[in-house]
């Protein structure tokens, strides 16, 4: 399908620079140990300073934490460690105030195991038990799961029910899938997107945003598959039947339809783990999600030719259908930038020139909280890991909480003014010269080069058309390209390399000489 390009009037999500808070980790408000609404409020200054549009808020709904908050027993309700419903109508207000746009997390593959539906499943209502993916057992007795489908978090992914049949969760035993073609689903959906919208919020990132449509039957997996599946990762084989089924599009067609009801623009982006990026571009047709997240970036090595083809690949796909990309380099569900491209200071040095790619990419970006800092993943001790994950494998996968660390603002020592508590996972004793507080006062330091970098493309790349990029040629090993009167340069070799003649706008390193060292990126008009 190609369709004409969205005009160069682009609504506002198409270029924006989006903040993904993780709510735990994100600031304390109240002393507890846990982040919460109250310390998003109190933080929000950093967010403007910081150049942000919008926020994207992981979930804070009522929840048993099994999975984070993606467990969600009532989404139409605060969690009380994240505080109370009035918590977040001050946020949004005091968000809006200030010119940032709040965004928050839907999760339509799966509800918690305590959410009332399910609950009324294990005490026998039959009603409503066609609302999730249940089926009888296989081998004798129906002793056996379904089929030899693996949970995301390791094990099987059917769990067996008092009465002898089993249920799918394609997480944790936590998360029952719910069934999207009983038509209850979906209206339930379509009443929590008007119950947020109706408060105000400007969208929502849709959850696994390529699971919902299971295939019929749900046959077994192919011996290859199951392999692949098994080696674990987030992005799944094309041939693998779990995952972005045909009938997902659908679903989206229904979110769609529910934003356009609203006034102001509001959004939707999804996040698909989609290897192909011809599949991927369907979840933006015209009359689908408004943005889906490109995981190019993410599982792209470091280097020129592999940011290029990850580039190149994505813009094609996305412009057949005439939307703008969403780059991301890191979230709460992947090691963090600087961690993925070697660690210490050569990690952090390459992370900084990334995010000079990343924000001089047309489209929209996404920020995880953090990267500002340049923080790295933290080697925790075994006893402090909860990612389900950890359990769930054998203690043979150490999960996802490495990445999920709280924020430090200000300080010499743990926990650097996150909370006046304990954190909820303990922070490293050497973080004292990333805090917020200290990157502040130095010129030098990843938080000045991230408010340097979301300053110049508000002032130099507003209005660039979204869809694609201008290569010039560069030295071995480098990448270059050109943005309107903006010229970037990505060296990811091992020798320095000339700079072109012109104004350096944002450097991810000195340039010295005329001259940008090995793993540094420049912006040049």
């Amino acid at each position: 399908m190609s369709t004409e390009p969205r005009p160069e009037a682009a609504p506002w999500w198409a270029t924006a620079v989006f903040y993904q808070i993780y709510p735990r980790s994100f600031a304390d408000g109240n002393g507890d140990g846990t982040g919460d609404l109250i310390g998003v409020r109190d933080r929000l200054d950093h967010l403007v300073d910081l150049g942000v549009d919008a926020l994207w808020i992981s979930p804070f709904y009522r929840s048993p934490m099994a999975d984070g908050g993606y467990d969600v027993a009532d989404p139409c309700d605060v969690d009380p460690i994240f505080g109370t419903l009035a918590d977040f109508d001050a946020l949004l207000e005091a968000a809006h105030a200030r010119g940032v746009r709040i965004t928050i997390d839907m999760v339509p593959n799966h509800f918690s195991d305590e959410h009332p539906w399910f609950r009324a499943v294990l005490a026998g209502d039959t009603a409503l038990r066609d609302r999730f993916v249940i089926r009888p057992g296989t081998g004798p007795d129906g002793a056996e799961p379904p089929n030899n489908w693996p949970s995301q978090f390791g094990g099987p992914a059917w769990t067996r029910l008092p009465d002898g049949e089993w249920y799918l969760h394609l997480f944790a035993p936590e998360q029952p899938d719910l069934n999207w073609d009983n038509p209850a689903v979906p209206a339930e959906f379509e009443r929590i997107m008007r119950f947020w919208l109706d408060k105000g919020v400007d969208g929502f990132r849709i959850d696994v945003a390529h699971s919902m449509a299971k295939p019929a039957g749900l046959p077994d997996l192919a011996a290859e598959t199951l392999q692949h599946a098994l080696a674990g990762g987030n992005m799944p084989g094309s041939d693998d039947i779990r995952w972005d089924r045909d009938g997902v599009h659908e679903i989206h067609r229904l979110f769609r339809r529910v934003l356009d009801d609203y006034d102001g623009e509001r959004m939707a982006v999804g996040e698909a783990w989609v290897a192909d990026p011809q599949r991927l571009a369907l979840y933006v047709r015209p009359d689908e999600l408004n943005l889906t997240f490109n995981f190019e970036l993410v599982v792209a090595g470091w280097g020129a030719s592999t940011f290029r083809t990850a580039i190149d690949s994505s813009l094609a796909a996305l412009s057949e259908v005439g939307a703008p990309c969403t780059w991301v380099l890191s979230n709460h569900d992947v090691d963090r930038v600087a961690t993925r491209y070697g660690g210490g200071d050569l990690g952090v040095a390459r992370a900084r020139a990334a995010a000079l790619v990343q924000l001089s990419l047309p489209g929209a970006v996404y920020l995880y909280n953090g990267d500002e800092l340049g923080l790295q993943n933290v080697d925790l001790p075994d006893d402090a890991l909860q990612d389900p994950t950890w359990e769930r494998s054998g203690h043979t996968e150490r999960g996802r909480d490495g990445e999920r660390v709280p924020l430090p603002w200000s300080g010499d020592e743990p926990p650097y003014g996150f909370t006046t508590g304990t954190p909820w996972l303990p922070m490293p004793d050497d973080w004292a010269a990333v805090t917020v507080a200290a990157e502040g006062a130095h010129a030098t330091s990843t938080l000045h080069l991230f408010q340097a970098a979301t300053a110049c493309r508000r002032s130099t790349m507003a209005g660039l058309p979204v869809g694609a990029v201008d290569w010039l040629d560069a030295p071995a090993d480098c990448l270059s390209y050109r943005r309107g009167d903006v010229t970037v340069l990505l060296n990811a070799g091992t020798d320095p390399v000339p700079v072109p003649d012109g104004e350096v706008l944002v450097a991810s390193g000195p340039v010295v000489d005329g001259m940008l060292p090995p793993d540094t990126a420049v912006w040049i008009r």
